[in-house]
């Protein structure tokens, strides 16, 4: 199968997905193989809360609309590029996928596809179902991708190299499990913010964003903020009002409070505004509901912190305060060439 009609597969998956957002879907009749899937897509959406709380149809429209962006024409060339697959001998990749954010895992499946590979998906039990009708809709446009695409529901087995995703803990498993393979393990990382209170509130609604996106689930989502000594957190909770109706969502109030709970007994001091809690603490990983902050004398000291601890890190978002940092807003949209932990995965697929 050539590079060249995988890309135009993944361009017309681009299409099919264009068709579906929050707002409003518009059925596009220039879509192929749209009779067969439009309406289930949308059931299918409609229903994965059903399977996974947290995915709520608004998440899942967004991930949708984020791939739908990223899956066009200019967009793959421009990140295929620099790479070539022209004499790629096909081998079984196989992927782990995590589960906490609707399709995490379809980079990874993409790029094994597109530099020429057999993939082989072990899904997590939180997102079982959103890939596999994906890739059903690209076997239909595409038949070849039958025997390029395998779902495993068991033991992943007889494969050549592996690309795996969880915890610190699994990861601690993965390591062992697929020494002997060529493999990218994954493991756990936040994001942070880097602010010095010049920050408009347009700047401060988008790191809402950054935060509550996908309840804050996600390894791009902010969980962490360093501010200047004395920093006034007025001008951020008002801009952080906007995203007010999270507490709405079941899940996240039993998460905010529970972990509000376990702060006071703690005897932690705590700013809140009835949807969210921030907590002076070192730690990047904060809970859901809850956003870590620390102080900060200079940006040097935040520079060389952040720099040593890089492997804890997914992306920074400053008002260029840090060099290559993210604009507010703008972490759960990544290009295709924003790789997960900075490891250029395309890379290592030319290379086995």
């Amino acid at each position: 199968m050539l590079q060249s009609e995988i890309k135009l597969s993944f361009v017309e998956l681009g299409n099919f997905l264009r068709q579906f957002s929050l707002e409003k879907n518009t059925k596009n009749v220039s879509v192929l193989q749209n009779d067969l899937f439009y309406d289930d897509f949308i059931s299918l959406v409609e229903l994965s809360q059903s399977h996974n709380g947290w995915f709520t149809p608004e998440q899942v429209y967004f991930s949708v609309q984020s791939w739908a962006n990223a899956l066009t024409e200019p967009n793959l060339n421009q990140w295929l590029s620099t790479y070539n697959f022209s004499k790629t001998t096909p081998k079984k990749i196989g992927l782990v996928l995590a589960g906490n954010i609707p399709l995490v895992g379809f980079h990874d499946f993409l790029s094994v596809l597109i530099s020429g590979h057999d993939v082989f998906v072990k899904t997590s039990s939180n997102d079982q179902h959103l890939l596999k009708f994906l890739a059903k809709y690209l076997s239909s446009i595409q038949p070849e991708f039958n025997s390029k695409i395998t779902f495993v529901e068991g033991k992943l087995e007889r494969f050549d190299a592996v690309i795996a995703t969880g915890s610190n803990n699994t990861a601690r498993y993965f390591e062992y499990y697929f020494k002997d393979k060529p493999s990218i393990i994954r493991k756990n990382r936040n994001s942070v913010a880097v602010l010095d209170g010049t920050e408009s509130h347009e700047d401060l609604v988008g790191l809402g964003e950054d935060i509550f996106r996908y309840f804050g689930l996600g390894c791009r989502n902010v969980s962490k903020l360093f501010v200047p000594k004395g920093y006034n957190f007025d001008n951020f909770f008002k801009a952080m009002y906007e995203y007010r109706e999270v507490i709405q969502y079941e899940k996240y109030a039993n998460n905010y409070d529970y972990n509000k709970a376990v702060f006071l007994m703690s005897n932690f001091q705590l700013l809140d505004n009835e949807f969210l809690t921030i907590k002076e603490d070192s730690s990047y990983s904060s809970p859901i509901s809850s956003v870590f902050y620390e102080f900060y004398d200079n940006l040097n000291e935040v520079n060389s912190r952040l720099n040593n601890d890089s492997e804890q890190i997914q992306c920074i978002v400053s008002n260029n305060l840090i060099e290559n940092s993210v604009s507010f807003g703008q972490t759960q949209q990544p290009k295709l060439w924003d790789y997960a932990d900075n490891v250029d995965t395309l890379s290592f697929l030319s290379k086995i």
